[in-house]
């Protein structure tokens, strides 16, 4: 028994942190949102795999979700385009000035 505490005070507990570094690999970002009992990742999963076959279900709830999905979708895209067209007219504005057109 000796021998291993020996053995563990000389890698200088370094065994331990490997282990915890094992039960968070892979979470990343989510580690404070995971849970961290297994029965409790088991049950987080079936929950969302229940929600998700419901939604997949679902045609008049999926097609909402679409729907919804293509408005953002066009509303940032329609975002992004305006603010490239504000840049560019700054740009020429800038141009103007620096040329003495205006």
């Amino acid at each position: 028994m000796a021998k291993k505490k020996q053995k563990k005070a000389k890698n200088g507990g370094k065994a331990a942190d490997r282990d915890t570094a094992r039960q968070t690999a892979g979470q990343g970002l989510f580690a404070g949102l995971l849970p961290s009992r297994r029965s409790e990742q088991f049950l987080l999963g079936a929950l969302l795999g229940a929600a998700a076959a419901y939604v997949l279900s679902d045609e008049d709830l999926r097609g909402k979700l679409i729907k919804g999905g293509l408005r953002l979708y066009s509303g940032l895209a329609g975002g992004f385009e305006e603010m490239k067209e504000q840049v560019a007219d700054l740009k020429a504005e800038m141009a103007a000035e620096q040329s003495g057109l205006l």
